[in-house]
């Protein structure tokens, strides 16, 4: 267990903000996590995952826990595959072990950064697959007891973006082992976006790993490397508004794209909305839009915190005057 003082985030956010926290406690294993839990009673603390869906904004003043517990185990039954993993393990290795084992449902979630905790607190999503849809169980220790809990995907409310673990049971359980349930059987998801006209155009036939690397170079072509150019992927929420709204966009604005979603409400891309406002490429200070993807915000060298949420602001607010629909930041400002 590590357990560091007055201790830099800067490896552990994708903005690469260089802000430090009082206290940093990695733990290795559930046992040493519960040892931790006395020492957070009445004391501010923050459960950490890989840092990709976190924007600094200061100094924290308090505890960051962060979760190094790895390895997984891999149980069959029929064509059901399900895997266990500790929840300090990267998202995309899962993605690929999986792939190369035969066991499939993942693909379409390809290169989303984070860690295995994180992925079943943000519900994490792309073309058309959550996580959601392959979730089985989560593992966790109560911060307010210590006790060890197991909760079913039908516990934890998934829905857009959101999980119990982001609103009411945030901060009070720290997950520990995620269990994916996979299918030998391969079922490609290609109806989301322009996935399924990069299919057709390669011309090489559907497999796995082949829909694996276009889901990958789709992104690589999209979104920026947090090594060179720091960001957090997806900076807002795709807005959901009634078909009755979107009637009356559609009217203004005929080309404008859109999903149909459940209960009769449409989902409209956010960054379409950003681009335009004119943001795309654009900077503010040291705070950009990323110039192939105005939904992805970016650290353009040495912004801080402040000024990506100053950016964040004046984009909503543009967005706002113009569609009349506020973003909401996917991101977690702190």
């Amino acid at each position: 267990m590590k357990d560091l003082r007055n201790y830099s985030l800067l490896r552990h956010n994708t903005f690469g903000i260089d802000a430090r926290c009082n206290r940093f406690i990695e733990f290795n294993s559930v046992d040493e996590l519960k040892t931790v839990i006395p020492q957070l009673e009445e004391k501010r603390y923050l459960i950490l995952g890989g840092g990709s869906n976190l924007l600094l904004t200061r100094d924290y003043e308090g505890i960051v826990l962060h979760s190094a517990i790895i390895g997984f185990s891999v149980m069959q039954m029929g064509n059901d595959i399900f895997i266990r993993c500790g929840s300090g393990e990267i998202w995309d290795d899962i993605v690929a072990l999986s792939v190369e084992n035969g066991w499939y449902g993942a693909e379409n979630l390809s290169l989303i950064p984070g860690e295995v905790g994180a992925s079943a607190v943000q519900n994490i999503g792309a073309y058309g697959v959550e996580i959601k849809d392959i979730i089985h169980r989560i593992e966790a220790v109560d911060v307010q007891t210590g006790e060890e809990v197991v909760f079913s995907n039908s516990d934890c409310d998934y829905r857009y973006r959101s999980s119990r673990f982001k609103h009411e049971w945030k901060n009070r359980y720290v997950i520990t082992y995620v269990t994916y349930r996979l299918s030998r059987i391969f079922t490609p998801r290609l109806e989301y976006g322009n996935l399924r006209t990069v299919v057709d155009a390669a011309g090489d036939g559907l497999s796995p790993m082949r829909l694996r690397q276009y889901i990958i170079d789709i992104r690589k072509e999209k979104l920026p490397d947090p090594s060179v150019e720091g960001n957090a992927g997806s900076f807002f929420m795709n807005p959901v508004v009634p078909e009755s709204q979107f009637s009356e966009l559609q009217s203004a604005y005929p080309q404008i794209p859109c999903w149909p979603v459940d209960g009769g409400q449409v989902k409209i891309p956010a960054g379409w909305l950003i681009e335009q406002c004119g943001w795309k490429g654009r900077s503010l200070g040291r705070a950009g839009v990323h110039s192939r993807q105005a939904l992805v915000l970016v650290n353009r060298g040495g912004a801080t915190g402040n000024e990506i949420v100053k950016l964040s602001d004046a984009i909503i607010s543009d967005v706002e005057e113009h569609f009349h629909i506020r973003l909401q930041p996917e991101v977690n400002i702190v």
